[in-house]
Formats: structure tokens, sequence, C-alpha cells
């Protein structure tokens, strides 16, 4: 790549909260038409150094330069006013105002001084172009809400360019798109470099940096360990630098004895689905469900938990009938859903660890009327101790964890319900590479001591990695029940697409 001046240079920067320090001694340059990757595990510092260069947290250290000229950075638009826009993981855009209107939202154009209206002729006009450099003929009248993830992406995409952005800050674009949406968001990521916009990018899927990246930044415990360009490092060289350590096996996989039969579901009909659905869980295997996204995985997770309503169907727990009408009624025959949107519905964000992971189990603390906060807290320790939660304070907000530490939250709140049936719906999305082989080894953990784990996931190698067997799902069917080693890439994805 050829060299330029850089657009963006970070001096020095360094960033405490409460006397702990978060960035030290940071330096970084990004130059122009480049995409610049920043990686490192939940809690490296990745998330503090973009909102500094974005000024949403100012800096206790340090000095930025913008194309050469030193600058300070007191505010988001401070940031807009000089060319830089963020994407961040959970999109700011309003769904019910329309595309132009959440592209120009704060920046609305006018008619004219005197009676300024807004212009909305002008502003379609420009959506449209926007849009257009993007590839994309997505009709600016649309409400956002209307459309999909991938599009919802895109329009945020877009609005970047309404300001002229010179630098886009892309955090984790695809973590909630499908394969096809990812593919469109990595060809728009490449065509905006060859019009001279630089990207930095965080995402913890080494397949999209090593084809989209020119230089990566690695950052380990708030410290900058190394910029190295992406085509002359290995994965296994990002993954030791960004973990301190070589991790010899990405899924520690472990062989257990076959067990009894634990789960079994018969004929059941979901809403809108087309056929019964019948599998079997057995303990001493994990059990996969891979799919296509929207082939009925998450709702077949859902109905058998009783969050959704079923039409008709039974469901056995270690070979008793239950009859599970509500997420209560799961919880009683002893099953556990961790669901694939951990803040949204596994967490309650501004409560503490201690709240979190009892809140399902407060039963078992109660002695008469009263709940026996000791003995609550006690079990919230060990469970901070066992899971190796950090920070380890079970007074902590769940909202200020990483990814990962709060999904072992969420694991810990159905541990506490001494569950023996764990369904995991996408159990490693948006986490580091170091944490998703704690979760594994979790995982392995609990069907050691005789659970059951049914895994849902879009990651092909993870649940080639880490199941036993492989049911895969499309248009609301089963189509196909493979053990791991009749099981590959292509055999799954052809019955995910209604081969046989």
């Amino acid at each position: 790549m050829q060299k330029h001046n850089s657009l963006l240079e970070l001096k020095g920067i360094s960033k405490g909260f409460s006397g702990i320090p978060v960035l030290k001694n940071i330096n970084l340059d990004i130059q122009p038409g480049e995409v610049h990757i920043l990686l490192g595990e939940n809690g490296a510092g990745k998330s503090t150094l973009i909102k500094i260069m974005t000024g949403a947290y100012s800096k206790d250290v340090g000095e930025i330069y913008w194309e050469g000229k030193k600058v300070e950075i007191n505010g988001p638009s401070d940031a807009m006013d000089l060319g830089i826009a963020t994407i961040y993981q959970e999109l700011n855009l309003i769904p019910e105002l329309t595309v132009y209107e959440n592209m120009f939202l704060g920046r609305e154009l006018k008619t004219g001084a005197k009676l300024p209206f807004l212009n909305h002729k002008e502003m379609r006009k420009k959506a449209v172009k926007y849009l257009r450099v993007l590839g994309q003929d997505i009709s600016p009248d649309v409400k956002v809400s209307s459309l999909g993830i991938g599009q919802q992406q895109l329009v945020e995409i877009a609005k970047a360019l309404t300001i002229d952005a010179k630098l886009i800050i892309m955090d984790e674009p695809t973590s909630s798109l499908s394969a096809s949406e990812a593919e469109q968001l990595l060809r728009t990521v490449e065509e905006l470099r060859k019009q001279g916009i630089a990207i930095v990018y965080i995402s913890h899927k080494l397949e999209e940096l090593k084809r989209i990246g020119d230089r990566i930044t690695i950052l380990r415990d708030g410290t900058k360990i190394e910029t190295l360009p992406v085509k002359e490092t290995s994965t296994e060289k990002m993954i030791q630098l960004m973990v301190g350590r070589t991790l010899e096996d990405k899924y520690p996989k472990e062989t257990f004895q076959l067990g009894k039969e634990a789960l079994h579901v018969e004929n059941l009909y979901l809403k809108g689905s087309g056929a019964g659905i019948s599998f079997t869980a057995y303990q001493g295997q994990i059990l996969g469900i891979s799919g296509l996204v929207g082939a009925g995985r998450t709702e077949l997770a859902r109905g058998v938990f009783g969050v959704d309503p079923i039409q008709s169907g039974k469901v056995y727990v270690f070979g008793q009938e239950v009859k599970i009408k509500s997420p209560k009624d799961a919880i009683q025959a002893g099953l556990a859903f961790i669901t694939e949107d951990r803040k949204g519905e596994g967490l309650i964000l501004d409560q503490t660890l201690n709240f979190n992971m009892t809140i399902a189990s407060l039963k078992k603390f109660k002695k008469g009327v009263f709940i026996q906060q000791d003995q609550l807290k006690k079990a919230s320790s060990d469970y901070i101790r066992e899971l190796k939660v950090r920070p380890n304070d079970i007074e902590k907000l769940a909202r200020k964890l990483s990814g990962g530490n709060q999904q072992k939250v969420v694991i810990a709140k159905w541990l506490s319900t001494e569950a023996k049936v764990f369904i995991f719906d996408e159990p490693t999305r948006g986490i580091d590479v170091g944490a998703k082989v704690e979760v594994y080894r979790l995982i392995n953990s609990l069907v050691k001591n005789g659970s059951v784990v049914i895994i849902i996931s879009s990651e092909l190698p993870e649940i080639l990695g880490i199941c036993d067997r492989i049911l895969v799902m499309s248009e609301g069917k089963i189509t196909a029940d493979f053990l791991r080693e009749d099981a590959n890439q292509e055999r799954i994805m052809k019955a995910a697409t209604g081969g046989i």
C-alpha cells in the first residue's frame, strides 16, 4: 500500500476511570484510504480508544493530530466537523423516521435564510445520491423500521457520507448480519477504500480482517502491542499477540460417554410452520443446530422453552412428558435458555451482577417471606470465582462488563437454577477469541457433570469444532442429522439450503 501522510495521529494517549488506567500511552496513525484493524480481547481498550477519537470521552494525556495539525476533540460535533463518523454495533437510527430523515437528522437542509423551511426535496435527492455511491437503491421515503439489519447498516454508512466523512469507524459491523448482508458490507468497505476514505474496523471475525485489512493494531490490557501489515500476519500470530499466549486449539473439544435420553421433542408444530419437528438430545453429547438466518432455529428454542406458543407436540425431559406453556414451566422442568440477545433478554443491564445471577432462582434463597441475602451473595461470589468473571465485584452493574463477561453472568444465572438441559443461542456472538475458549470449556464442564447442551450457531467452524452431533434446519424443518465425523461445511450448507 502506498504510504501517505497520516490522516489521524494519536500520540501518547492515556485514559483512566476512578484512578484505574484503561489506556496507557497509545500511539496510532491512520492513513487516508486504508482499512486499519483494531484487534483485542473485550476489555483491551478498543471502545475507549474509539470514543476518544470521536469525542465521546476526553483523553487524560496525549495529543491528537488531524491531517498534520494538532486538534482537540471535545465532543462528537468536533469529530463530525473534522470528518470522523462512527457506525456502532447498536445502530443509531430512529426506526419510525424515513431513510432520508435519519440521514440528515440534526443537520437538516433548509430552503432559504429568511423563511427557512426544511428542504425535503433536496434531502431526498442527496440521500439517493449517497445510497447509490454504496450501490444501494433503497427508497429514501421508506421507514427505517421496514429495512433489514444489513440495509440499516448501509443507511448508517450513507449517513456518514453526508458529512463528507474522511474516516469512518466501524465497531463489530457484521456481528448481527446474515452471510449475504455481511458480504455486501465488506464489498462496501472495499469500495469506500477505493474512494480514499479511511476505515477503522473492529471485529473478532479474523477471516474478515484478513480479507479487507491493510494494517492491524493489536491492543492488550490497554496497551498497544504492535501494528503490523495484515497480509503478512498469520491468524495464529494475531491470536497470540491479542491474548498473550498461544491458543493451541480454538475449540477445546472433549469427548464423553453417550448417556441416556435427556430431551425429546416429538412432532412439535410452531406457529406458521408446515411440518412437525422431532429430535432427541442425549447426555454426554453436545447437540448443534445449524441453518441459515430465518431457518427457524431460534423459533424452535423459544417454542421448547415456552417463550412462544406452540400449536401442538410433546416435550419429554428425562423420559417424563412436561407441559411447557411459559418460561416458568420450562425452568421448573430443568431447562435453561441462554438467548442470542444477552443485553436485551439475558440481563437487566442496570442491575448488579448479584441481582442478575440469582433473579431466576430466588426461590432457593427464601426462608419464609424473606430472602437470605448472605447466602444469595455467597452463591454469586462463588459463580464469579468459578467462571472467572471480570471485574470480580458482585455489586458491579451488568452494563459495565465486556461482552464475554456478560455472557458468563447469563450462564451463571441459569446455573443457579440447577438446570439440566442448556440451550445456547449464538453463545459466542460478539465476544473475543479468548472469551470464546472459556465459554467452550464451560460447556464441556456442563456436559461432563451430566447436563445436556444444545448449541444454535451461525458459525459453521464453531458448530463443527464443538458439537458431537449436528441438526440442520431449513424453512422450519430439520433437513439433516449428522454425527460430527460425518459432517463438513459443504454437507451442512447443502442441507441448510434445502438440498439432500
